[in-house]
């Protein structure tokens, strides 16, 4: 009898260790085996991750009235000259603090906005995709005139008009039209999602609408989200460059990447002061460049992951 009962209870042990094998893995390890499987995401993280230590961490033992003073006298210094790595500007402040500072304020503002624009596009996707029907239409074609209006020269006006402009404003000017975008992209996964048998069967059990997309379908585009998540922010940091280097982003009195490349303006430094424009516009490439490879893998991630499942 307790032979019996040692060989059932194998049995049973063998049974979940089988069941254990079967289940497919998380997002999160599905996500870093991507990464660690490809070189070029494996460099990209690592550099994404210095340039975060290098904006963030060095600003934090930089005074933001004392980097922006101007200070005439030292204007002009060439690299490494009296002591400035990256020389300095026109108005003598240290490039390689600006610099520090104009990443932070950039990369802030990029993910500020991607915030705003994923919750917003999130909640919009996820109503218009699971109702469909006229609730879908109406969404669609509200999204279709946000879409057709010209970005840029708006925010471009807006900036021009609006009193006490300041870097909140511009996030959210921003993200007044981005989140357009991110409510297509999720609407589209949402579609696909709502006439699968879990629907159904919650559905069936009597869980109301809020409970299904929030409980069921919301946890099943997950790595959809962090893939979007990711290279929304390049975007954004893009867009804000964009608005800065016209004069239309960010105060002048506030460092920004923008403004920083927005010395390539005039001919001179761009031939015979380098350091003044050079140093942001490297930075900005490496970020995006960056930012493009890490999510590539997240997304070979999520299609693995659906795969798997």
């Amino acid at each position: 009898m307790a032979e019996k009962k040692e060989t059932a209870t194998k049995k049973a042990n063998k049974k979940d260790a089988k069941q254990k094998a079967t289940l497919p893995p998380s997002g999160f390890k599905v996500a870093v085996r991507e990464i660690l499987r490809s070189k070029s995401a494996c460099i990209a993280l690592i550099i994404i991750i210095l340039i975060l230590l290098f904006t963030f961490g060095g600003s934090l033992f930089l005074n933001s009235a004392q980097v922006t003073e101007m200070n005439i006298a030292d204007a002009y210094y060439g690299w490494g000259e009296a002591g400035h790595l990256l020389g300095t500007d026109d108005g003598g402040r240290d490039i390689m603090k600006l610099l520090m500072m104009g990443g932070r304020n950039s990369i802030m503002i990029g993910i500020s906005v991607t915030l705003i624009t994923e919750i917003v596009g999130l909640i919009v996707g996820l109503i218009s995709g699971y109702y469909g029907g006229a609730i879908d239409s109406v969404i669609m074609r509200i999204v279709d005139f946000v879409q057709i209006l010209p970005q840029l020269p708006i925010i471009i006006v807006l900036t021009t008009v609006i009193r006490n402009y300041n870097a909140v404003t511009l996030v959210f000017l921003i993200a007044m039209f981005g989140w357009t975008t991110t409510a297509r992209y999720y609407r589209s996964f949402i579609l696909s999602q709502r006439d699968r048998d879990y629907v159904l069967a919650s559905k069936t059990s009597g869980s109301s609408n809020l409970q299904i997309m929030f409980r069921e379908v919301l946890p099943n585009i997950t790595s959809m989200i962090i893939i979007d998540v990711v290279l929304t922010i390049a975007g954004n940091i893009g867009i804000e460059t964009s608005l800065s280097y016209l004069g239309y982003g960010l105060p002048t009195t506030t460092p920004s990447l923008g403004t920083l490349i927005g010395f390539a303006d005039d001919p001179v430094n761009v031939i015979s002061r380098p350091w003044l424009w050079l140093p942001a516009t490297i930075l900005l490439l490496v970020i995006s460049l960056s930012i493009n490879y890490v999510g590539r893998a997240l997304q070979r991630a999520g299609d693995a992951r659906q795969r798997e499942n």
